[in-house]
């Protein structure tokens, strides 16, 4: 039986209330210059140093950690949402709408989902609501797979099936016993669509086609300090660390779902 992993979840609750709570008590601003302290390293004064403009690289990781962190909750509740609705469409109605919806989800596997991202932000003027409805429209797809093979296995459940004899209604059926059926995946999908969304925005914005300044997010600080790694190692290491450290705890939480999903299915197997 897999354990719960509590030091993955430590791990993401400290990393949030650091981006979110302590900003507010931390008196070193992200934004302010100071010429007369350009690429000092980790200290008592500047916890993680400064940058090339002098700003404490401390304030700046906890203000971009809430751009990267909201991008990728917003956009995976958003593309789990999408995936849900189109997976229990082609399960639950079968026959054509299946096939459309197939047609449809294999059309976006054509493209690799990063160049696909690409495509798309390159024509638009990227800030954080972009980023969110872009990666939401790439990252639909793996989830309404699962959902929809799930969603067959329901459907020809005999009690769905007496539901549909006596007319109980589609949306009510959808609701009321797919949903609950459906829920773990729902969370496992959700958990790997976090923390993808948090890398995609973190390449964008590397990239130089994700946030722009003067808004700061983890892919930004990466981006800036990618020029003098030779010289100021920490520019790049901390808010990469942060990014590595919030994808592996949430797969490994998304794992222990899984795991307990399954764990699950033997037990009504049997």
């Amino acid at each position: 039986m897999k354990k719960f992993p509590r030091m993955s979840a430590i791990i993401l609750v400290l990393i949030f209330l650091v981006c979110f709570l302590l900003p507010y008590m931390y008196k070193l601003s992200a934004y302010d210059l100071n010429p007369t302290q350009i690429l000092l390293p980790p200290s008592f004064e500047h916890i993680l140093g400064t940058d090339r403009l002098g700003r404490d690289l401390f304030s700046r990781v906890m203000q971009g950690g809430q751009i990267s962190l909201i991008i990728g909750i917003l956009s995976s509740i958003i593309a789990s949402f999408m995936g849900l609705m189109v997976g229990i469409s082609a399960g639950f109605f079968q026959k054509g709408t299946d096939k459309v919806i197939i047609v449809m989800i294999d059309l976006f596997l054509t493209f690799p989902t990063f160049f696909l991202l690409l495509a798309l932000i390159s024509y638009m003027s990227a800030s954080i609501w972009v980023l969110i409805i872009v990666i939401s429209i790439t990252g639909w797809m793996g989830m309404a797979r699962m959902i929809r093979s799930e969603s067959f296995a329901i459907s020809n459940a005999p009690f769905i099936k007496i539901l549909k004899l006596s007319h109980v209604g589609n949306l009510k059926i959808i609701i009321k016993y797919f949903a609950p059926l459906l829920a773990p995946i729902f969370f496992i999908s959700f958990t790997f669509g976090v923390s993808g969304a948090i890398l995609a925005e973190s390449g964008l914005s590397f990239l130089g086609i994700g946030i722009t300044p003067p808004q700061i997010s983890w892919g930004v600080i990466l981006s800036e300090g990618k020029e003098v790694i030779d010289i100021a190692w920490w520019l790049s290491f901390f808010p990469g660390l942060l990014i590595f450290l919030v994808t592996f705890s949430l797969i490994q939480i998304s794992d222990y779902l899984q795991a307990k999903s399954n764990e699950k299915d033997i037990l009504n197997e049997a």
